[in-house]
């Protein structure tokens, strides 16, 4: 693998991206407080969604929690000193975790990362996991994210966003074919006029009476949008600040208890423009939008 092409992320097959699949799937069924630990990146959408789930599940005591740099270079995700240390194991990089789990793996290092710090091995580097593994941790009284009356609604959701939202502003953006790129872009659009039909109505996309996890799903992608997506990747035909249910649904969520603590803008901004040389690269960091996600949203009448 080039290093373009590691700091990316990516892997371009025809000029399309296609994303790698996490390696490590192993589910414990019992988080033990202190055995496990959350290696993460406040920049990093998938990363982004289990750390609130963490934050709002009541996890924080249970599993600890270590960021790396937002800033990436050929070698991967760094531990560069400061905040940005490994109090586990005191890797420079992450890639070291992966090394010491399979020292054959070859693949893209990504986060985040279940690290179990009794067999010192990744037990799991998918997201979606993940975050189920820390729903089914959650303590008595918790916020059901999942909860089962909803269940084929919320899946049915997170397939169609994560295909051509989450992971389309990635093939939008990091696409080498203009067809492609124009393809991908219109299905992105057509999910956000879907979603902004539906929030017209529901307060929470799956008719939950609390955010589920489709919301917090969503939630990562949509905060990122307008600063980055838009500008970065070329998803510009239209802002969230431009879909008046969307925008409001936006900044509910960034209210939240526990949200706004963890949404690292700066962190956010500077990992895309600063990492990703194919697509900017000048590496200049945008100044602006100035968003203003503290407004009133004016929701709490829709059920």
């Amino acid at each position: 693998m080039s290093a373009s092409q590691f700091s990316l992320g990516t892997e371009a097959r025809g000029g399309r991206f296609e994303r790698q699949a996490s390696a490590f799937r192993e589910h414990p069924t019992v988080l033990e407080p202190g055995r496990y630990h959350l290696y993460v990146c406040y920049a990093c959408p998938w990363a982004h969604r289990t750390i609130i789930a963490r934050e709002l599940l009541g996890l924080t005591d249970v599993l600890s929690l270590s960021p790396v740099d937002p800033i990436r270079d050929d070698r991967g995700w760094a531990f560069s000193g400061g905040e940005y240390t490994d109090p586990v194991n005191g890797w420079a990089f992450l890639s070291e975790g992966y090394a010491a789990t399979d020292p054959d793996f070859e693949g893209r290092v990504s986060v985040p990362v279940l690290w179990d710090r009794q067999e010192a091995r990744i037990v799991n580097n998918e997201s979606a996991e993940v975050l189920r593994i820390l729903e089914a941790a959650a303590p008595e009284g918790a916020p059901e994210l999942y909860p089962e009356p909803w269940r084929e609604e919320i899946d049915r959701l997170n397939a169609r966003i994560y295909d051509t939202l989450n992971n389309g502003v990635y093939k939008a953006g990091f696409s080498e074919d203009q067809a492609f790129y124009e393809e991908t872009v219109t299905e992105l659009f057509e999910t956000l006029a879907y979603l902004e039909a539906l929030l017209a109505d529901r307060r929470w996309l799956a008719g939950t009476s609390e955010p589920s996890e489709a919301d917090w799903r969503l939630f990562t992608t949509l905060v990122r949008f307008d600063s980055v997506y838009a500008i970065h990747f070329k998803c510009s035909v239209l802002r969230i600040v431009d879909l008046p249910n969307l925008w409001a649904y936006l900044r509910e969520l960034h209210q939240r208890p526990g949200i706004a603590a963890n949404v690292r803008m700066d962190e956010i901004k500077r990992h895309y423009y600063l990492t990703h040389p194919s697509v900017n690269p000048q590496g200049k960091v945008p100044v602006g939008p100035e968003l203003d996600f503290g407004a009133p949203h004016d929701r709490e009448g829709l059920s």
